[in-house]
């Protein structure tokens, strides 16, 4: 993978390396933290971590579409999403 984009397992061994546990610990931890951010996102909750950013239910309406194989009009359902924004400080 590419030094510059990082999956899950290279999250993994770096916060091993820096917490000073294993890494079945830090999967742990990390799929955790991940778990919680999105249950409690989809109940409604806002998860503002200072100096990092803000994690949030984003919500988007119905609205008409095209499939571009066809080109035939559909109606594309609404949707929630989780969204992030990254903080000024970062």
């Amino acid at each position: 993978m590419d030094k510059n984009v990082w999956g899950k397992t290279e999250l993994v061994d770096r916060v091993a390396e820096k917490a000073g546990m294993t890494k079945k610990d830090a999967k742990a931890v990390i799929e955790a933290t991940m778990e919680v951010i999105k249950d409690s996102v989809k109940d409604g909750a806002e998860i503002r971590l200072i100096g990092f950013g803000t994690f949030k239910k984003q919500h988007r309406d119905a609205r008409k579409g095209r499939n571009p194989q066809t080109g035939a009009e559909m109606e594309i359902a609404s949707s929630d999403s989780l969204s992030f924004k990254s903080s000024v400080k970062y």
